[in-house]
């Protein structure tokens, strides 16, 4: 039997008796097995790319060679990759972080040759006892490497994840003759050179046309967010089977879900917050069809694999056409027509630059890391390093990992520490990405706006050298949706989204590494905070939006409409035990917007006004800063309780808006050394 008739004896117990290798297919799993290449693969989703790497597999295995090693993003992905394999009979395991006690077990497995195909998270890569102790055996003794969904090497890649830098490493180390395939649906021609630059000299490319003949795209900009929200519950009944709406933040695919399920359509939200069990039963539940839509972020995107997938609907616009392509390609793997839909909103932009700033830090603050890291005398972690660089957590830990693949740090067991190599701050360069990042940002304006074919504006973003007019979206049919909004819908939403409320969580432990910084709090919070409550978070599509205009205009005394929203939100709150007066966190910003806050809530609740904190020196705002450790600094021994008679009984805390939220445990932390009993925080708006 040839190998090609193998390779075609595999994909049918893969795909099913009526499956026949695609030309491209062939080209790739003939240069991996025959060839012992390095290819990259850039085709649509739904091309059938999984089924390179797993024929490819199963054809190597058979001719003696190690386990396949495959680098995954997504724990969803992993989770269809595995199914995938098991039902070809192929023997798959992952490496991930929900499963660190299997991890042992795993490992020896492989050893015994027990696996044949290994998943592993980008994270793992640089787990000092993976990267140390298993890698190098792995890549020895590895068959074939996979690099999956490989735009996220790529800087210019609208995914670009440091963690997956670390396979230029781990690609190198490999023996001679050791095939390397990377895949992906999202690449342009800058992305797929940057990606063949890292893969090496005699990459093979294969490239196909990027058009999805099922989907059927269309944009809609509707008048407020209650209308999107009262559109979805009206128009998703009528579409034929399941699907998934994705939202741009992790609070909206709660706050979606929660509308749809009052207006009778099974839903369920999910995120990278929501936790691995959740997430699994939400994957299994819209895969067997006993939900209609998942609420999901970005979280649910590459490589989730629901064949019979009717819809995609966007409720705000991704910040990139590229990214916006691959999430829609979710859609319409074996159906004739799925339906793609974007709903545009307002407050899309916010919510792109808030994503933007969090880019590549300053060479200052780099340079800080650096001196921080080669000061120490041993390896320093992340929160020890945070009392020292103003970072947030999640940046900080980003720049370290671009750094480490940089040669500069490494990381050991323990944190962090410096290599001593020189290293140079490639401004240039981290220009150059925010340009095409802002490029990519008015490309989905002009996507939204278009009046040429969608998918071709989206294939030529792509740029994939066949774009032409799909003759299937709204523009080329001249098809419009719907735009009417029934008035049972629209007032429901309306309803939701005029109901204010959001729920605070306390802070139970002070950064670690305080003392550094010369405050003298450890451990936990002796007597915290109860839980508080704010009217909406600033992103909300409901009362955020009608906030937002409030911070950005001049200090004023607190609207009707405001005061009537924390009434409303002061009658639901079911504390323990009522408040009996009301505190001021004194502001420099708004000042009359927080006293007369203070104010008109103890008269309509019939408090006692006790008055604001003294503010004891006029620091930096904490707002300006990034990290835990550095915004608690910047707010520790600033208020005083000084003259304000307090007794044991609740107070209300009243300020503007909180980020971190150490301002408020700073204030709560004064008043319950000065005698108050429970303090209740109460803010109008959380940030982000």
């Amino acid at each position: 039997m040839t190998l090609r008739a193998d390779a075609e004896r595999h994909l049918r117990a893969l795909a099913g008796d009526a499956a026949v290798l695609r030309e491209d297919q062939w080209a790739a799993i003939d240069a991996l097995v025959t060839g012992r290449r390095r290819a990259l693969v850039v085709q649509r989703t739904g091309w059938g790319k999984s089924a390179v790497y797993f024929v490819a597999t199963l054809l190597r295995r058979a001719a003696g060679a190690g386990p396949t090693a495959i680098v995954s993003p997504l724990l969803a992905l992993m989770r269809n990759q595995v199914a995938a394999a098991q039902r070809a009979g192929i023997r798959a395991a992952t490496v991930n972080s929900t499963n660190v006690a299997e991890w042992s077990e795993l490992y020896a497995s492989v050893q015994r040759g027990e696996v044949d195909v290994l998943l592993l998270s980008p994270e793992r890569l640089n787990n000092p006892g993976f990267r140390d102790e298993v890698l190098p055996r792995l890549a020895q003794t590895a068959g074939l490497v996979v690099v999956d969904e490989a735009h996220c090497i790529s800087d210019w890649g609208h995914d670009f994840r440091p963690d997956y830098r670390r396979i230029r490493t781990l690609l190198d180390g490999l023996p001679a003759g050791t095939p390397v395939l990377a895949t992906t649906a999202t690449a342009n021609a800058r992305v797929v050179l940057d990606i063949s630059d890292q893969l090496g000299t005699g990459t093979l490319v294969l490239r196909g046309s990027l058009d999805r003949t099922s989907l059927h795209l269309a944009a809609l900009e509707l008048p407020s967010a209650a209308h999107r929200l009262g559109w979805l519950a009206d128009q998703l009944p009528l579409i034929p089977g399941s699907g998934i709406v994705y939202t741009l933040t992790v609070a909206a695919t709660a706050e979606v879900a929660s509308f749809l399920r009052s207006r009778g359509i099974t839903a369920a939200a999910y995120s990278g917050q929501t936790e691995d069990a959740e997430r699994r039963a939400a994957e299994d539940d819209l895969l067997a069809n006993r939900i209609k839509v998942l609420v999901a972020t970005s979280a649910l995107g590459m490589g989730f694999d629901k064949p019979d997938l009717g819809f995609v609907v966007h409720l705000g616009a991704p910040s990139s056409p590229i990214a916006y392509y691959q999430q829609v390609g979710r859609a319409g793997r074996g159906v004739e027509r799925a339906q793609v839909v974007l709903l545009p909103g307002p407050e899309d932009e916010a919510i792109w630059r808030y994503f933007a700033s969090l880019g590549f830090p300053s060479e200052e603050q780099v340079r800080r890391t650096l001196s921080a890291l080669a000061g120490s005398r041993g390896a320093l972690s992340t929160a020890v390093l945070e009392t020292r660089v103003d970072l947030r957590r999640t940046r900080l830990e980003s720049m370290l990992k671009v750094l480490d693949v940089d040669g500069a740090v490494k990381r050991v067991s323990g944190g962090w520490t410096a290599t001593g190599q020189a290293w140079n701050y490639d401004a240039d360069r981290y220009a150059r990405v925010a340009a095409a990042r802002d490029r990519e940002q008015q490309a989905m304006r002009d996507y939204v706006a278009t009046k040429t074919c969608r998918m071709e504006f989206l294939r030529r973003q792509l740029d994939d050298p066949e774009a032409a007019p799909c003759g299937r979206c709204d523009v080329c049919t001249g098809q419009f949706l719907n735009r009417d909004v029934s008035g049972d819908s629209l007032a429901a939403a309306q309803a939701r989204l005029d109901k204010p409320g959001v729920e605070l969580a306390p802070k139970k432990l002070w950064p670690a590494g305080m003392a550094a910084l010369g405050v003298p709090l450890t451990g936990k919070v002796r007597e915290p905070q109860a839980p508080g409550r704010a009217v909406a978070r600033l992103s909300d599509v409901g009362w955020g939006s009608r906030l937002r205009p409030l911070f950005a205009g001049p200090d004023a005394p607190v609207p009707e409409d405001v005061v009537r929203a924390v009434v409303d939100v002061l009658a639901a709150w079911d504390w323990e035990e009522r408040p009996a007066s009301v505190v001021a966190v004194p502001s420099r910003s708004r000042p009359q917007l927080v006293e007369s806050l203070a104010a008109r809530i103890a008269a309509i609740g019939h408090l006692r006004l006790v008055g604001p904190l003294q503010r004891l020196r006029n620091e930096p705002s904490s707002s300006g800063r990034s990290n835990s450790a550095q915004r608690l600094r910047s707010v520790y021994g600033a208020f005083s309780a000084a003259g304000l008679v307090l007794d044991r009984k609740p107070i209300l805390l009243v300020d503007d808006r909180t980020d971190s939220g150490w301002t408020l445990a700073e204030a709560t932390r004064v008043l319950r050394e000065a005698g108050s009993g429970a303090v209740l925080p109460l803010v109008l708006a959380i940030d982000g």
